[in-house]
């Protein structure tokens, strides 16, 4: 199991920055690899919750993942096959001066007895590429200016 984590600080209150997250639907606004993600289970979203997605890298695949922590606007927590790992990927949400710190931590298993062999070498990468969709995230909701809420962040311009 590899793990890592990246922390970025957003200029949004930590509800805003919690209903963007909390809404996967979100995902391929800020997250390069992503092409879609939909909602497959019924009722609010919430513990419990199924998503099913299209990836595009590192190849074209479809994957589900899982809502298992969800307390607003502090913690979420999803479970699922994120490309070649099984995953666990935690974001907590802490309210700072100004903002929202955002600390997204990762927890890997590779699926495959040569991925076992080459994670270590691909850890880095992994993790510079969800730098860079935080960066993503940070400027989508820093950008949807003067929102009074979490529906006028939820779908920022195109």
């Amino acid at each position: 199991m590899a793990e890592f984590e990246n922390t970025v600080t957003i200029s949004r209150p930590a509800g805003e920055v919690f209903a963007y997250l909390a809404d996967a639907e979100n995902l391929p606004r800020w997250n390069y690899a992503i092409e879609q993600t939909r909602k497959i289970s019924p009722g609010p979203v919430g513990a419990g919750t199924v998503y099913r997605q299209t990836r595009t890298l590192p190849r074209r695949s479809q994957e589900e993942f899982q809502v298992v922590v969800f307390q607003p606007p502090g913690q979420l927590t999803l479970d699922g096959t994120f490309g070649p790992f099984k995953a666990r990927t935690s974001y907590l949400l802490e309210p700072v001066t100004g903002g929202t710190r955002l600390t997204n931590r990762w927890d890997l298993e590779p699926t495959s007895a040569p991925l076992r062999l080459l994670g270590p070498l691909a850890i880095p990468r992994v993790k510079a590429a969800v730098a860079e969709n935080l960066r993503a995230l940070k400027q989508i909701l820093e950008n949807a200016r003067g929102a009074a809420g979490p529906d006028s962040v939820s779908r920022p311009p195109q």
